[in-house]
This record gives structure tokens, sequence and C-alpha cells, in this order.
């Protein structure tokens, strides 16, 4: 299958301007057909037989470039599904520019978490989709009610934490690498806190036995974690009641915070506080993204569960389902 990608951009009512724009790419299945706008422009239709496509919105980590993702929306795209990254270059911390995935931090305090999403590019990001299915390669082809959000780190932790039929009703799922809800404690939390997931979706948790950034970023939660993997684990555990059999937790052995990064970029985000893989980047992702296509992928339920069987994989450390 052939994968291409279309650009878009959107405005984020909310903020203030300059940091207000998202500049979005979006990868989608293509048909080669030899048209003349293929031919001149490189527009190159949508292959309508893989259609409705399902949309993924993924969300990137803090100061980190969605091309380091690229490899993950292809794989997926080449699934059959239409892929959204985005840039957005943000001061949601005054004083503080990044590259951001959104965060809504007034949301993440005690007396609002819970009440609305912590992710504020997914309204704007919702509705770059509803153009997309009104004009262009992608138009009449999109599922626009069956809308799932992944990310990794900070962006994992704010598409789980955003993932509620309550908020987006066209949302059916999360999955986040490297993510968790623990609490931090500047914003009037105790130590040690885990925050409550929605509990309402299929939810999908992944991280790696070595995760250097999480477990040397404990500080910030008043405590010292047993292992990096240790607040991961806590918010599979006590983030959610689950119950439904439709939630999993998958930690890969020898995969550190960065194994989700491919071109890796060693010039921003905190890659210095990671310790090294050890077992191949390659076979890792490999993984990450079998997991993630079985989470989105229909599940037949008169079948035993694709993913179960995935959670005896060598490089699985931990599995666990609810």
């Amino acid at each position: 299958m052939t994968v291409r990608a279309l650009f878009r951009a959107a405005k984020v009512t909310a903020a203030t301007p300059p940091y207000d724009t998202l500049h979005v790419k979006v990868f989608y299945p293509a048909r080669l057909a030899g048209g003349d706008q293929e031919q001149t422009m490189g527009i190159v239709p949508a292959d309508e037989g893989e259609a409705p496509f399902k949309p993924v919105i993924f969300f990137n980590g803090i100061n980190c470039g969605p091309e380091i993702y690229r490899w993950l929306a292809v794989n997926l795209a080449s699934q059959g599904l239409v892929v959204v990254t985005f840039t957005w270059v943000a001061e949601n911390i005054p004083g503080m520019v990044a590259l951001s995935p959104g965060v809504d931090l007034a949301m993440l305090t005690p007396q609002a978490y819970g009440s609305g999403p912590t992710a504020s590019a997914l309204p704007a990001l919702l509705e770059v989709l509803e153009q997309l299915q009104t004009e262009g390669v992608l138009a009449g082809l999109l599922d626009l009610q069956q809308v799932v959000i992944g990310g990794h780190s900070a962006g994992g932790r704010v598409a789980i934490e955003s993932a509620s039929a309550n908020f987006f009703p066209q949302v059916v799922g999360a999955f986040a690498y490297g993510a968790h809800t623990a609490a931090i404690t500047q914003l009037g939390y105790a130590p040690g806190t885990i925050l409550p997931l929605p509990d309402t979706l299929p939810l999908l948790l992944m991280g790696g036995t070595c995760d250097g950034v999480i477990a040397q970023s404990s500080h910030r939660y008043g405590v010292t974690w047993d292992s990096p993997t240790t607040p991961v684990e806590r918010t599979f555990k006590e983030g959610f009641q689950g119950g439904r059999g439709d939630s999993y937790l998958l930690l890969l052995e020898g995969a550190n915070h960065f194994s989700m990064a491919d071109p890796f970029d060693p010039t921003t985000g905190r890659p210095f506080l990671d310790l090294p893989e050890t077992q191949p980047g390659n076979q890792l992702r490999s993984l990450m993204a079998e997991a993630i296509g079985l989470f989105i992928a229909p599940q037949d339920k008169s079948q035993p569960d694709p993913l179960v069987a995935l959670g005896q994989h060598p490089l699985v450390a931990t599995f666990a389902r609810k």
C-alpha cells in the first residue's frame, strides 16, 4: 500500500498569538492513479477501497518533533488508518516556549481535574478532520465517529486524560507510551498521588523498563519511584477500575523513554536523562506498532484476544488486562 500525507493549519482559539497555530500533517492510505493533479502537484487520491478510514490523532512529547513518530504514522496508515500529527510551538508556561502537545495546565489543578480534557489542541484537530471530510482527497472517506487518540510522554498523558465520550463523543479509545497520571506536587497534590482517568473507553498503556526520563523525574511528584515503570503500573492499577476487558498494560523489556523515536533527535527534550536501551530499537518499535494496530483494529469477540497473545512476546516484560 502507498502512504501519502497532506498538510493543513488550524487555530487554537484559546491561545494567544503568535502561539495559536497548529501545523498539521495527515497520513493516509493512497492509490497512485496517474491523474493530472498527481503528476503536476503530487496530490494522490486516497485508496477508497480501504475506506471508511478510522482517524488516529497522535500527540507528541514536549519538545519532540512529529517527524520522530513518522515511522509509526506510516505503519498505521499502511494498515488502513488516517493518522494526524502536528507541530505546535506554544507558551504553556509563561516564559517557556516549547514544542508542545498542548497541555491545559488549568485542567490539571485539584479544583478542575476530571471536569474536562487536558488536551488543549484536540478541539482544533477534530475540526481539521471535519474539514477533510468535506473537501480534498479524503472527502467522505473518514469515520468521524471512530476517532482514536494517542501519544508519547506528555502527549500520551493528555490523550488518556481526554479520552471520554463526555468530553468528545467521537473518541472511542486511547493509547500512550511513556505516560502516567502522577500528580505534580507544585499544583497542590499530596506526594505520590495518581490521578484518575475517565474510565469509559478502551485504553492501552505502554512503557519501557529502562525509561530513565520517568525514573529521574520523580521529584516532580514528591517521591522516588521503585522502578522506571512504577507510575505507569500504578496508573493502570489505581487510575481506573476497568472490568470491561478492553484495557491493557504492556511494559517492554529494555525499552527506554525515547524508544518510540526514530530518527532519534538528541538536540531537544530531555534525552540526557534516559537510560540505554538493552534491546534492539527496531524490534521494540515493531512491537509497539503491532500492539497499537491490534488495539485499534475491530475485535471479533468470538476469537481469542490478539493482544493477550502478544503479551507472550519475549520482549514483553509485563502484560495485564482489565
